[in-house]
């Protein structure tokens, strides 16, 4: 299991692409990335609403609660991470929950379009988990 947790997610405009980048506080030990027609809340099973014509799901191995036992990610709000208005590809980030080590987020997008996913160091001895989903094919 990791000692990581998710510090922060912060989006971004670039030329051919939108990107997120999610904080994280060590080195996830994993993470994952896929198309499905829906999100669901991790453990509960209930949709997760997302705005755009395609959707994408995160997993990110992460704990929960960190080292003192308190939850690690609490943001203001759920269903919008970060603010991608006006955004190219980007329609909305929601956070699906977590279990088990892992935390789960649903990525609403304009269409089904290229993405990848990598993770950079820093800054310090945290690292950071990006994902870029280009504007077109």
């Amino acid at each position: 299991m990791s000692t990581a947790t998710l510090a922060t997610v912060r989006a971004g405009r670039h030329a051919c692409f939108d990107r997120i980048v999610f904080d994280v506080t060590s080195t996830p030990t994993a993470y994952s990335a896929r198309y499905v027609p829906d999100v669901y809340r991790a453990g509960a099973g209930h949709l997760v609403p997302l705005r755009g014509g395609a959707k994408l799901e995160l997993m990110l191995g992460v704990r929960a609660f960190d080292d003192a036992g308190h939850w690690a990610f609490q943001p203001p709000n759920q269903d919008e991470l970060a603010n991608v208005a006006g955004y190219r590809t980007l329609r909305q980030i929601s956070y699906a929950g977590d279990t088990e080590g892992a935390a789960w987020v649903g990525i609403g997008l304009r269409a089904r379009l290229p993405f990848r996913v990598f993770t950079l160091d820093g800054p310090g001895s945290g690292s950071r988990v990006v994902v870029d989903i280009a504007h077109r094919w």
